[in-house]
């Protein structure tokens, strides 16, 4: 008989074990990266560590690389004078984009939030203080998106928001699980660099050369719109990737992914 409880004692300790092993690897937090383009050669995160648990979950890096669309997205977490202009560009040039916007933005510039809700850009979450999500609770994690989710609502009418991107690229399969429950696909990217840093800005040729330099077909680009550089090229790295025979897609249009 002693022998039987003693099994089941150390049963129970592996599964125990077990389960707190799996939580932890749940929690093993990623910043995302990707090998970059070159000649239209498809990027890559083959090697990153974390390609099965973005495929698994659903999230976004490529879109259909068999034909030569882009989808177009945007990062807002603060204002710096150049929102209004590419919006106009992309109201002249006919593109739709998605808008990942915080809590702050969301507070600071409700008349901007209406104007890319009204021409029928996407309006994304991008959480509500911007915080590591890899490091917080599922309870605050909810909150986060949830309370950025309300605030859009109140100021755009927008009362479904199916996409975000977790701030500064940093996930864990427990944020992509806990995320796609509430409704959400993440949203990563396959053509990016640095754009951010308003104190070292190169010029608009810098930035259509990175962009152009990594165009491919299913090119989910990411930019930030604090960057001069990206208002002053967006004209023409939309005139001549048109002119590559790619085509400009809305996210919510993105059905195939390809990985």
């Amino acid at each position: 008989m002693k022998q039987y409880i003693l099994l089941f004692i150390l049963l129970g300790i592996s599964v125990t074990l077990f389960n707190l092993n799996s939580v932890a690897a749940k929690d093993v937090p990623y910043h995302y990266g990707f090998v970059k383009s070159k000649n239209s050669a498809l990027p890559s995160i083959d090697n990153e560590g974390f390609k099965e648990i973005v495929k698994k979950h659903g999230a976004i890096f490529l879109g259909d690389t068999t034909k030569k669309e882009i989808y177009l997205t945007f990062n807002n977490g603060y204002e710096n004078g150049y929102t209004v202009k590419i919006l106009d560009i992309l109201n002249e040039k006919k593109v739709h984009a998605a808008f990942f916007v915080t809590g702050h933005y969301a507070k600071d510039q409700p008349e901007l939030l209406k104007r890319m809700m009204s021409v029928g850009h996407v309006i994304g979450n991008h959480s509500w203080s911007h915080p590591d999500m890899s490091q917080i609770s599922n309870s605050r994690l909810k909150e986060e998106l949830e309370k950025l989710k309300y605030e859009v609502l109140k100021i755009t009418g927008q009362k479904e928001m199916h996409f975000m991107r977790p701030p500064s690229g940093i996930f864990s399969e427990r944020v992509l699980e806990v995320s796609k429950e509430l409704g959400y696909t993440n949203v990563f990217w396959s053509i990016a660099y640095k754009d951010w840093d308003t104190k070292v800005q190169k010029g608009w040729r810098y930035a259509y050369d990175n962009i152009m330099s990594q165009l491919h077909p299913g090119a989910v680009i990411m930019l930030h719109t604090v960057s001069k550089d990206n208002a002053e090229a967006l004209g023409k790295i939309i005139d001549d990737a048109r002119n590559r025979g790619y085509e400009f897609k809305s996210l919510d249009q993105l059905t195939n992914k390809n990985y």
